[in-house]
């Protein structure tokens, strides 16, 4: 008898951590997939880790044999940074082994005659718009809106959620009456900031780079400008929703792909809330034209009505909270204990 589980790919990043930690001791069986093995810890708490690439079929037949999973939560890409160095590779990763994943996923519906919940993260990468005199008077961007990406990254994405919503909607439904094996479901995150992770040069990584260079008395030079406008979600809230979105009952959901966010807020806003708590800090601005275009061409807000309305989306961090009790505690701590620990 194949065992129901649960499988996180990309599970070794913050979000796959915070997933697993939140469904290990609710008793979920949970399988992970990763291109590098999880840290101990984390390891102690899943049922089988396999260790390789999305873009494996043939790893993917070895789970479909031993394992009947229920949900699939697909965090594992190319992130945009690199994306946009090696674009070829990215869509072999992002859009292939998203492929791979629902095409797993249509097999395991088939075979136990239910359908499996597949949770994905897209991005706010999946908008463009054309200029800034467009995203001033954009107003809150609804997920039928701009979505013309400037990015590999977010070229990916957005085809993996019109992917997603084939599978669910169209593939294989020759008639009214046959069931959908993918019950696909997806999140259009914003910036996601952490205070655990470190920032590894993404594109609205300027946030938490602040606070880093803030709390190990470094200058920085922010690479956009003061008045650069786009919303962000902490990351304890990003995984919340992701947990939320996949318990809700299907009969809710309008839509197949939601937007989401917390709060918006320039870099100049966060400059000052950031040198409020280190007033000591050296924090100027040395724009980057290609990040800034990137930038520019993401709304300065969007309508998460529908993931509230849907299935009670609620972020506990508004900017304030995110800044003042998560994130800029959380950092400095850290750097108070490295430099203990020396």
């Amino acid at each position: 008898m194949r065992k129901p589980v649960v499988l996180i790919t990309g599970a070794g990043g913050e979000i796959g951590h915070g997933l697993v930690t939140r469904l290990a001791p609710a008793g979920a069986l949970i399988i992970t997939l990763d291109v590098n093995p999880l840290e101990r810890p984390l390891a102690k708490l899943v049922t089988r880790e396999f260790t390789g690439s999305i873009t494996d079929a043939s790893l993917l037949d070895r789970v479909l044999a031993e394992f009947e999973v229920e949900r699939v939560f697909h965090l594992a890409a190319l992130l945009s940074a690199r994306s946009e160095f090696t674009p070829t590779t990215a869509h072999h990763v992002n859009v292939g082994g998203t492929l791979n994943l629902l095409e797993f996923a249509q097999r395991q519906g088939e075979s136990h005659g239910r359908p499996v919940t597949f949770i994905y993260p897209s991005s706010i990468a999946a908008y463009g718009l054309p200029s800034l005199a467009d995203k001033s008077a954009a107003g809150r961007v609804r997920e039928d809106q701009y979505a013309r990406p400037t990015t590999m990254y977010g070229c990916n994405k957005l085809y993996c959620e019109q992917l997603g919503h084939y599978y669910a909607k169209h593939y294989k439904q020759l008639s009214a009456d046959v069931i959908p094996r993918v019950d696909f479901r997806c999140v259009r995150f914003p910036g996601l900031i952490s205070a655990v992770t470190t920032p590894s040069g993404g594109t609205s990584d300027y946030a938490p780079e602040m606070i880093h260079y803030a709390a190990r008395s470094e200058r920085y030079d922010c690479f956009v400008r003061p008045d650069t406008m786009i919303p962000f979600m902490a990351m304890p809230d990003g995984v919340e929703a992701l947990l939320r979105l996949a318990a809700a009952p299907r009969e809710q959901l309008t839509r197949t792909a939601y937007n989401l966010t917390a709060f918006s807020a320039s870099a100049s806003d966060i400059r000052n809330v950031v040198l409020a708590a280190f007033p000591e800090a050296s924090i100027g601005y040395a724009v980057d034209q290609k990040r800034q275009g990137i930038v520019d061409s993401w709304p300065a807000d969007v309508d998460d009505t529908a993931a509230r309305n849907d299935w009670g989306f609620s972020p506990e961090y508004d900017f304030s909270r995110a800044f003042r009790e998560y994130l800029i505690p959380t950092i400095n701590e850290r750097y108070k204990d490295q430099t203990k620990r020396k």
